[in-house]
């Protein structure tokens, strides 16, 4: 199955909600007016890509519609397509690791789906036949470590690995070393699942980033947020709270096949002007697809 088919059949239920109401919209549709382009903003707010998402896509349709004289039914759906897209098509979405080694350090909050997203990751790298090691940084929860060995193994890729309670620093130091010996491309590196008012968590993130930009210098930094697409609005504020403690060069969205809420995509891109750089729509290791905006649009209208 394509990027397009898995998408579409994973983003299901949001095209669902979508659909249902766009098209009561268009049922009654006689002319693009006011009310017609009120009522599609109202939908798009209802479908979690925020208030001035909605409003910047509607007034950019608003000026297309006039420009273009658009009134067809088609050339509409097709516009809001492509203003969904243009919000989505802001920054650059490719993986820059160039370098060997190259790092990715992987941040999110509990239960997002981090450990797995870090597995299906090192999938994909491996399959385009990069050597990987990953750092279980997250020394908090043995779970955690012994979860993200299981995927590692799964991926080929090595695991570091300390045990409980160890300075999460010093696991991440010992795997720089360790993926220099042995030349390996890419080094992952786990972190414990932070939220931005457990002020100690955020130290050792601190501290993780440190060493790397210490002992990395000219090497190659991707660093991703991964964040569960059922949480809505919710998403958004996680965004912008990571932001804080980290320079994030990417977005991993989680379980969008289990939700109606995949429109917030559109808002965390818009609002914090930060690449969707994969999305996950399943629970198999080859579910992590890199994230496609044309694609996107499309499952959703």
């Amino acid at each position: 199955m394509g990027f397009f088919e898995k998408l579409k059949q994973g983003m299901n239920k949001t095209k669902s909600a979508f659909d249902e109401k766009i098209n009561n919209v268009f049922k009654s549709f006689r002319k693009v007016d006011e009310d017609f382009l009120d009522e599609l903003e109202e939908i798009l707010i209802m479908s979690d890509i925020g208030v001035d998402t909605s409003v910047e896509i509607i007034n950019n349709l608003r000026n297309r519609v006039k420009k273009e004289k658009l009134q067809d039914e088609e050339d509409v759906k097709k516009a809001l397509r492509e203003e969904m897209q243009n919000i989505l098509d802001v920054t650059d979405i490719s993986l820059h690791l160039n370098t060997k080694p190259s790092v990715i350090l992987v941040v999110g909050v509990n239960g997002v789906g981090k450990t797995t997203s870090i597995g299906k990751i090192a999938n994909r790298l491996a399959k385009d036949g990069k050597k990987v090691v990953v750092a279980a940084a997250d020394t908090f929860r043995a779970a955690a470590v012994e979860q993200l060995e299981i995927w590692a193994n799964r991926a080929g890729a090595d695991i570091v690995k300390r045990e409980e309670g160890v300075d999460p620093a010093s696991v991440v130091y010992d795997a720089i070393k360790i993926t220099r010996e042995k030349n390996a491309d890419v080094l992952i590196v786990d972190t414990a699942g932070r939220l931005h008012n457990k002020k100690y968590l955020m130290d050792e993130l601190n501290k993780i980033q440190k060493v790397i930009n210490k002992e990395m210098v000219e090497c190659d930094k991707e660093v991703l947020l991964v964040i569960d697409g059922t949480t809505g609005q919710n998403a958004i504020s996680q965004v912008k709270a990571f932001k804080e403690e980290a320079d994030i060069t990417g977005i991993v969205i989680t379980k969008l096949d289990g939700t109606a809420k995949g429109g917030v995509a559109i808002g965390i891109v818009h609002e914090n002007k930060i690449p969707i750089k994969f999305i996950g729509v399943g629970e198999q290791i080859d579910d992590m697809e890199v994230f496609n905006s044309e694609d996107f649009v499309k499952a959703i209208i």
